[in-house]
This record gives C-alpha cells, sequence and structure tokens, in this order.
C-alpha cells in the first residue's frame, strides 16, 4: 500500500486480536510500529515479532493521563507519529435490565472516552505530519445489537466521534476514519452470546455475517491499513463495514 513505508504508527490493543493483526500488517507495509496495550507483556510480544523498528508501552484507555502518557511516549520514540489506529477495547453482552453500572462505565470508558482521549492528545502530531487515525467501531455502532445495548452505545459513540473529528480537521490535512466489523474470531466475542440466559436466538443469527464463517482478525487489519495508507488520500469521515454484509439490510 502506497505511503506507509517509515510511517510511525501507534496501534493500541496490540496484544492480541485486531489490535495485533493490525501491527503485524502495518509493519508488513513498511511502518514502524508502537504496540500499545494494558498487557504490556502481550504488547511486547507483539513488538518483538515486527520485522521494524517497533516499541511497546502498557497503558490504560480508561484512563485520560495515562492516553496523554502514551502519546507523548509515541511522540518522543521517533520524534513524529503519522498514524494512531484505536483498536482497544472491550465487549459487553447481557440483558439491558441486567447490565451494572461498573459494566456500562468500564465499556463507555475504555470503548469511547478511550478513543477521545487518545485522538485529542495525537492531533496536534497528526496535524503536523497531515497524519491519518483508524478508529475500531463496530457493526453494532451502525444498527441495533440485541443483548449488546451498552457496547452498542460506546460503539455508536465513536461512529458519532469519528465524524465529527473528521469534518474538523479535514481543512488541516488530518483524516479520521473507522473500520466497523462485524463478527471477529477474537477472544473479545468468543462465547459471549451462549453465556447468556434466555436469549432469543432469532435475534442474534440476524447479526451473524451473510457471507459464512466469522472474520478473522487479519480481514479488519487489511482494512485499517488501506484508511491508514496514501491509497485511502481522499477518504475521510468514512465507516468501513467489515461484517459479511452483517448490516447490509
Amino acid at each position: 500500500m502506497k505511503g506507509l513505508d517509515g510511517k510511525v504508527a501507534l496501534v493500541t490493543g496490540a496484544a492480541s486480536g485486531i489490535g495485533r493483526a493490525t501491527a503485524v500488517r502495518l509493519a508488513s507495509e513498511g511502518a514502524e510500529v508502537i504496540c500499545a496495550d494494558r498487557n504490556l507483556d502481550g504488547a511486547m510480544g507483539t513488538a518483538g515479532s515486527l520485522k521494524n523498528h517497533s516499541a511497546a508501552f502498557g497503558f490504560d484507555a480508561a484512563d485520560a493521563a495515562s492516553c496523554e502518557a502514551l502519546i507523548g511516549k509515541a511522540q518522543k520514540w521517533r520524534g513524529r507519529l503519522d498514524v494512531l489506529c484505536n483498536v482497544a477495547g472491550i465487549g459487553g453482552f447481557g440483558h439491558t435490565e441486567q447490565i451494572g453500572e461498573a459494566t456500562w462505565r468500564a465499556l463507555i470508558d475504555i470503548n469511547l472516552s478511550g478513543v477521545f482521549h487518545l485522538t485529542k492528545f495525537a492531533l496536534p502530531h497528526l496535524t503536523a505530519t497531515k497524519g491519518n487515525i483508524v478508529n475500531v467501531a463496530s457493526a453494532a455502532g451502525l444498527v441495533g445489537t440485541a443483548y449488546a445495548s451498552a457496547y452498542a452505545a460506546s460503539k455508536h459513540g465513536v461512529v458519532g466521534f469519528t465524524k465529527a473529528v473528521a469534518i474538523e480537521y479535514a481543512s488541516r490535512g488530518v483524516r479520521v476514519n473507522a473500520v466497523c466489523p462485524g463478527a471477529v474470531d477474537t477472544p473479545l466475542i468468543a462465547g459471549g452470546f451462549t453465556a447468556i440466559e434466555g436469549v432469543e436466538w432469532p435475534l442474534v443469527e440476524r447479526m451473524t455475517p451473510k457471507l459464512g464463517p466469522v472474520a478473522q482478525p487479519e480481514d479488519i487489519a487489511a482494512a485499517i491499513a488501506f484508511l491508514a495508507s496514501d491509497d485511502a488520500s481522499f477518504i475521510t469521515g468514512a465507516m468501513l463495514a467489515v461484517d459479511g454484509g452483517q448490516t447490509a439490510g
């Protein structure tokens, strides 16, 4: 892909799943990748597997000060920041009336507020490099999703935030887009619905990809890499669904 060679990219959630696959894909395209995760050992493992120069930092997406510190470390590492991939996130499934305050707060703090804080602190650096941001939202951020109301709320927030920042920073040369995965074979969703009592399975079956098996993390990473690259130089404010047709209608 054009324009990724030599770029400095920060990938959150890089210890596993989509984040790890994204770090690997960006490195394969020539980027120097900073792997960040609350699981520092996992982030270090990902960084150590990459062929290019890489770094690993621990951080807490739910903590504004930790997000600010991460951006500072990322900028200092190579003296620039070209790409921010906000992949870190958690899932949460259950009947809405049974969702506890702690679960709600964790989903909003990590999935939405973390994206806000990292974006806020990265924007001055990305404006300087005419860089870009790729957020990971969800198909649940585009349509209603049964048994995932809090999760869907957090991801709808990411969608709205992405669009707003894209408009605000378009004239400054910073692109902001989001990938919206459907079901992906990651630890995040493994067993998510089967653990819920009294599930109306027809509601869940509507959310399954129409192309058959669930996506692999590498499928989502490919879309993220495209949006981060110069091949997508005229794309901003886009919500790219990678869901096997789940949200097509």
